[in-house]
């Protein structure tokens, strides 16, 4: 997973196909064997058209003297041409299509890959005509994180007006163009050793970079960026630095996009090309020493890039000034780290020369703009759901929530002290017969918690906090001298802040001051021990009754849910 960057399951399969080791998976349903079949199909597919196209440019006559004097001409070395697979697609009607039918492929996949248009014949309705959608094109096949291959990018050589200079595959079950990164697969290990994204345009900008050295560069294949596609870098690396041709048209309207990365808590930077260059251009001529230095005086910090750049449109303006500080502002409030805001609020005021309370003012306007229409939406989305309430009945309060809450705050504040804990525990007497007992133990409040979760083979039924607990849990095994300030800066975003909302509650609880008020409340730490072995324990009474009441549902409607009776009542003795 490290090595490789891919989730465990993606590992998992990984290393089952490397040694043919039989992976067992929960068992699927008709349809979903049907669904796994159809994808498998259709990646063998892929596979086989990238082999073709290859084998089309290195030993057809029409491939080299079209399709490699082509990447040639582009600068690409033979080595560099390989790496990345590129191919060519004859100037035929159906040369691939019907290649490939030759070779035992079903028409089918070649339809739902988009390597083959299938039109129906009206006077022949049992023989529809194929075209290669590829025909008379370089292939740039586009690769997952993992390295299969899941369509393909082509461009025509000829200057047809009415056809479009690059054509991608169309969406299908195993190519979403928006979830996809063009040469992902190629610098995922680059990025996270550089801690650092290069986020180009187009498919020779990637593979110009690479092969100048610059390894840590992907492109979103000419497509606006989408929130996929930053999800895909954040598992690798917080820095994106985006790279902007010479060429200033438009370069506002990209800018918007890139909000997108503020709002995933990335760090982004800006670094734009001369007149005239582009980041193919400028890597394939100029040397690798240049191509760094370049990128290292010119890239600069995406507030401060945009507010130069805006400042420049807006001139004496006061209008356009007052709408540039708006949009500047606007994007300083996607990003979730509040630290973060201050200081680019306090950039901004320096860079155009206006107070730092009129724009803490300005974002605090835009906060309540978009919680109100987060609330608006949320309440639309739940309107078919809503439950009319009495005014007599209180709102309703989540038990389990409330709980694992708790349990999070308790390991948080106490995890790494010692207390006693006293337990009932089964034990013979002198007569031989089984009595409880008490029995005390003197150990860290993580273990207590840990093993009893353990025992009763309880799991966290909130997906956040099940999260924190495994990471807390290990945090606190591995270290003696564990603080919560550096175990929140090693978490995500949602995890951090989850975590602040639960201490701020505790800190809440010591503010009010009670003993001005004369009321003098029992300190939390004087009875650790008792606080923590009685959310457990509320904990396990609200599941049993819990599983006691889905148990007796089921019985009352014996035709709903028949099937797996047998685990939930193993369940239900495992927590008793």
């Amino acid at each position: 997973m490290e090595h490789e960057h891919f989730t465990y399951p993606e590992a998992i399969k990984y290393l089952a196909i490397k040694y043919n080791i039989e992976v067992e998976e929960t068992e699927q349903s008709n349809e979903q064997k049907e669904q796994a079949n159809e994808r498998e199909s259709m990646y063998l597919v892929s596979e086989y058209a990238s082999t073709y196209f290859q084998d089309i440019l290195w030993d057809s006559e029409l491939g080299k003297a079209i399709g490699l004097s082509y990447f040639k001409e582009r600068g690409f070395t033979d080595e560099t041409i390989k790496k990345f697979g590129l191919g060519y697609c004859l100037d035929q009607w159906d040369g691939f299509t019907m290649t490939a039918l030759d070779q035992g492929y079903k028409l089918d996949y070649l339809e739902k890959t988009g390597l083959t248009i299938v039109k129906e014949d009206p006077n022949n309705p049992n023989n529809p005509k194929k075209f290669d959608r590829f025909k008379g094109r370089v292939m740039f096949p586009i690769h997952s994180l993992s390295g299969r291959v899941l369509g393909f990018g082509g461009r025509i050589l000829t200057n047809d007006k009415k056809a479009a200079k690059y054509l991608n595959s169309p969406e299908s079950e195993i190519y979403h163009k928006s979830k996809v990164l063009y040469g992902i697969y190629y610098a995922k290990q680059s990025i996270a050793k550089e801690d650092n994204c290069y986020l180009v345009e187009g498919y020779t900008d990637v593979i110009q970079f690479y092969q100048r050295g610059i390894q840590n560069v992907v492109s979103s294949s000419g497509t606006a960026l989408t929130p996929e596609q930053i999800r895909l870098i954040n598992r690798l690396t917080k820095n994106v630095t985006v790279l902007f041709d010479g060429d200033a048209a438009g370069l506002r309207a990209s800018l918007r996009g890139v909000d997108l990365i503020l709002e995933q808590g990335m760090n982004v930077r800006i670094c734009t090309f001369p007149e005239g260059e582009d980041p193919d251009s400028f890597a394939k001529n100029n040397e690798l020493e240049d191509v760094e230095q370049y990128l290292k005086e010119n890239s600069k910090d995406f507030i401060r890039f945009k507010a130069s750049l805006l400042v420049k449109e807006a001139s004496d303006d006061p209008i356009k000034r007052a709408d540039t500080v708006r949009d500047i502002v606007n994007s300083i409030s996607k990003i979730p780290d509040r630290i973060k805001k201050e200081i680019y609020v306090q950039e901004c005021a320096q860079i155009m020369n206006i107070s730092e309370s009129v724009l803490f003012s300005t974002l605090a306007q835009i906060g309540k703009k978009d919680q109100a229409d987060a609330i608006k939406k949320e309440k639309q989305e739940q309107k078919a759901f809503d439950i009319v309430r009495s005014e007599s009945v209180g709102e309703k309060v989540d038990v389990q929530y409330e709980l694992e809450r708790k349990i999070i705050e308790s390991l948080l504040l106490y995890g790494n002290q010692k207390e006693e804990f006293e337990d009932l525990v089964l034990k013979e007497n002198e007569s031989g017969d089984l009595v409880l007992e008490p029995e005390s133990l003197e150990i860290k409040v993580y273990e207590k918690v840990y093993l009893d979760l353990q025992e009763d083979e309880i799991e966290l039924a909130n997906s956040n906090f099940r999260d924190i607990y495994y990471k807390l849990i290990a945090s606190l095994n591995e270290r003696e001298d564990f603080k919560v300030s550096d175990f929140i800066t090693e978490l995500e975003q949602d995890m951090a802040n989850e975590i602040s909302s639960i201490l701020m509650e505790e800190e809440r609880y010591t503010l009010h001051n009670w003993e001005r008020k004369d009321i003098y409340p029992k300190a939390k730490d004087l009875g650790i021990a008792q606080l923590v072995s009685e959310t457990i324990l509320t904990l396990r009474c609200f599941l049993i009754k819990k599983r006691m009441q889905a148990l007796q549902n089921e019985t009352e409607n014996p035709r709903r849910g028949q099937q797996g009776n047998l685990g939930r009542d193993h369940e239900l003795f495992a927590i008793e």
